[in-house]
């Protein structure tokens, strides 16, 4: 997503030259270029699928929404296995309409992972809780910290459900080192990733990640923070930035690898 411009030929490519061995993928372009076809073009060009985003939305009351969505989340399961990668990220969603009850929305998150555990192990496939900013619980996900975030993990197996851990959503938080230990220690973080935190945020705040370097964040910081606790998979970078997007996508791309070598402890 941080270089959405670029179709799923063009990515592959521009990774494949500029060295770029690992990608994380969203469903939606991976939809619109079909799953088969991209697992195996990313196959043949040799690169890693790291994580597939998103499955998630868990939240709804209505028992046919959530049926819907556990379907779909099954879909997102068997996508990611195609893939060849081992972890769904999870985004969990928001208050549904007219509630205003965060905890029963998070006790039905915990009832939707009690059916897709199980079947994303079977599958060969981890889920990953991925906290957001509590700017979005409203509307995207009602886990906002990562001890909300490992209260639901560590009622299942570690191999099942996990949490991601994203600079832009946690950085703020004075507990999350402590809990970044925690999942380490319990082998929970099933992914990293890097976004920088700048302002003004855009009008709807969703777009508004910043390019690494350009914030806030002390990446090497948290990077720190996860490699003390046993993390050693892939770190990836998620950007969701208009201006970003409105570049040549190749451009954006190398730019980001140049950033990431220069901000992280490599």
């Amino acid at each position: 997503m941080t270089v959405k411009q670029l179709s799923m030929p063009e990515l592959v490519d521009a990774c494949r030259d500029l060295g770029v061995g690992n990608v994380g993928l969203w469903r939606e372009p991976v939809h619109a270029y079909g799953v088969e076809e991209t697992a195996k073009l990313v196959r043949d060009a040799g690169l890693t699928v790291t994580t597939l985003c998103r499955g998630g939305f868990f939240t709804a009351i209505d028992p046919e929404e959530r049926a819907a969505a556990l379907a779909d989340n099954r879909r997102a399961v068997d996508e990611a296995a195609t893939l060849g990668t081992d972890t769904l990220v999870l985004v969990s969603g928001g208050l549904p309409a007219g509630s205003k009850d965060l905890r029963a929305a998070r006790e039905r998150i915990a009832d939707a992972l009690a059916v897709l555990g199980p079947y994303a192990e079977e599958h060969g496939v981890r889920l990953a809780i991925e906290p957001l900013h509590p700017m979005y619980a409203s509307d995207r996900c009602v886990v906002s910290t990562l001890t909300q975030a490992l209260d639901l993990a560590e009622r299942f197996p570690a191999h099942q459900v996990g949490v991601t851990v994203d600079t832009y959503h946690v950085w703020w938080d004075d507990n999350a080192p402590a809990q970044i230990a925690r999942a380490g220690a319990g082998g929970r973080i099933h992914t990293f990733q890097l976004a920088d935190w700048t302002t003004p945020l855009p009008e709807g705040v969703l777009n508004g990640r910043g390019q690494i370097g350009d914030g806030a964040i002390d990446m090497r910081e948290w990077q720190g923070h996860v490699e003390a606790a046993g993390y050693t998979g892939a770190i990836e970078v998620e950007l969701f930035n208009d201006e970003l997007w409105a570049r040549d996508g190749r451009e954006v791309l190398a730019e980001t690898a140049q950033r990431f070598v220069q901000n992280m402890n490599l």
